[in-house]
């Protein structure tokens, strides 16, 4: 895009060299081929730019913008960021003379509930430094180092690639999803792995797990297929590994994924089987030489077009369920085919098909029929993880509504005036909260419990919550989507969040078990407890 030329004598110098100009000069300049405007004090000639505006020339000609401070209007239409892209930086010639103080741009964590309560709270029982120093360094290297590309690979469907996984690594990304695990900081110290914000693996605790769930959220700007393409299959898929593999495999394939050398995912799902997974069908048949011959398909496995290993359940003749770690290989044997699914490509969900692929007998992960028990294991906290970003998700949503709500003028009023908008935003906020106050009391029973015990005691709050946060998120969006109006439901412009939202948070609702089974789930695990006592009132 061409710069606009300035060569215009009626404007003034001020004493600090910047150019400034009249109300009544800018005036002047209010047609095709000539015309400024103002925005914010800053006046910008688009003249040149009148062909390229994403709305035609005909709004940018209107007898209250063309020559006018179209501040108001601009503002209900676009993103203060947007300003801040170099391709519109370079539109503006100058600024008003004796200007007013500039609109106030609503920061991070200025917003009415935008951020957790851990966050803003005086006093916290829960929360400590630690937790504040790594959130401030995970937020601060997304904003550097995703935020400004994950539209657009959102968007396009763009897969994380070397450089971006690298980077994540180098940053203890990767090394975050295991540093509750047993032995992760003698691990990390071997092999010169550093964790975010200077945290030590021995004073990691589940709430700067709850952290790193939250931050890598806003640090994709709710583009949830970015999020899952980056980390959601890499921290299901490497616990396991390191949970239960023999020390051999962790140094060789669990070490590179934390590095970003290599990509890791989980292979559960199957076609015939998503939350039952006692009926998987993928079989591993032993070789004579000790190794095992895998077959079957899996489905909606996130991550796994760009996965070099496979951490794979499998049922096995003679010992019942086993994982196995799969490796890609030169594809003959392996092959992988991406899922069309609501929200972005970026999220690499694939279709695994795993013909005669050969796992050698060392990569067998944990103990041959203990498959299911693993599996299991695993579901607790790849559920506990899915509350955190599901709630962050939706707060998210919550801000973004907050600050529309604010912005917006409708009937000659901010829509935050309007009872029935105060009324949503109450509904929407009073259900985030609710969800994160049982979120941080259940995180806190997992600082203080063995992991028998939270799989034990806390495996049905944990899907109890799962089936709350998601009927809340279903909430929060049809609000949010009511006060934001057509922009919620344009993949563009304002609402652009609202809209990524609108065709993502139900992932949640199905994914690491469907509402209905973690509601039952949940009940039948709290019958247990009390199936032995007399059923009298």
């Amino acid at each position: 895009m061409a710069a606009a030329t300035l060569t215009l004598p009626e404007g003034a110098k001020n004493n600090k060299g910047a150019v400034t100009f009249t109300l009544e000069e800018v005036a002047k300049h209010n047609k095709e081929g000539d015309l400024w405007v103002v925005i914010d004090n800053d006046v910008y000639d688009l003249s040149k730019f009148g062909a390229l505006h994403p709305g035609g020339l005909p709004p940018l000609l209107d007898p209250t913008v063309a020559g006018q401070d179209g501040t108001e209007l601009f503002f209900g239409l676009h993103r203060a960021s947007v300003l801040q892209e170099k391709r519109y930086a370079k539109l503006k010639v100058g600024t008003v003379a004796g200007a007013k103080a500039k609109a106030k741009v609503v920061e991070k964590g200025t917003v009415p509930y935008g951020e957790a309560m851990g966050t803003w709270r005086k006093f916290s029982p829960y929360y400590k430094e630690s937790h504040h120093r790594l959130r401030a360094a995970v937020r601060s290297f997304f904003d550097a180092e995703i935020k400004p590309h994950c539209k657009t690979w959102d968007d396009e469907g763009q897969l994380p690639d070397k450089e971006i996984d690298e980077k994540l690594g180098a940053f203890g990304m990767f090394a975050t999803m295991v540093a509750y695990e047993e032995g992760a900081g003698e691990l990390f110290e071997k092999h010169g792995i550093t964790l975010p914000g200077g945290v030590k693996a021995d004073e990691w605790d589940y709430f700067h797990s709850l952290v790193i769930s939250e931050e890598t959220r806003v640090g994709v700007d709710g583009c949830y297929g970015v999020s899952d393409g980056l980390t959601g299959g890499m921290s299901i898929g490497l616990p396991p590994l390191i949970k239960f593999g023999t020390p051999e495999m962790i140094e060789k394939y669990a070490v590179p994924v934390i590095k970003g050398e290599k990509r890791i995912c989980l292979a559960i799902s199957e076609p015939y089987a998503g939350s039952d997974v006692a009926q998987i069908r993928a079989t591993a048949t032993p070789s004579s030489d000790g190794s095992w011959s895998v077959s079957g398909v899996k489905k909606w496995i996130t991550g796994g077009m760009v996965a070099d290993y496979f951490t794979t359940l499998t049922r096995t003749d003679k010992h019942g369920p086993a994982m196995l770690l799969v490796e890609r290989g030169d594809g003959a044997t392996v092959s992988t085919k991406p899922i069309k699914t609501s929200y972005s490509p970026a999220a690499g969900t694939a279709y695994v098909t795993m013909h005669n692929a050969t796992v050698p007998a060392e990569n067998v992960v944990g103990k041959l029929g203990n498959g299911f028990a693993q599996t299991m294991a695993n579901f607790n906290f790849e559920r506990w993880s899915m509350i955190c970003v599901g709630n962050r998700h939706s707060r998210l949503v919550v801000e973004e509504s907050m600050k529309w709500a604010m912005a917006r003028k409708v009937f000659g009023k901010a829509l935050i005036q309007q009872p029935v908008i105060r009324y949503k935003m109450a509904e929407m906020i009073a259900a985030v909260e609710t969800c994160h106050s049982m979120l941080d009391d259940l995180t806190y029973q997992m600082c203080n419990m063995s992991k028998v015990q939270i799989n034990k005691d806390l495996a049905g709050p944990i899907a109890l919550l799962k089936y709350k946060q998601t009927r809340v998120a279903t909430m929060v969006s049809d609000n949010a989507c009511q006060i934001f109006g057509g922009r919620a439901v344009t993949a563009t412009g304002m609402g652009f969040i609202i809209e990524k939202f609108q065709r993502s948070f139900k992932f949640q609702a199905i994914l690491g078990g469907s509402e209905e089974i973690m509601a039952d789930f949940a009940i039948r695990q709290a019958m247990r407890q009390v199936q032995d006592m007399p059923a009298r009132l």
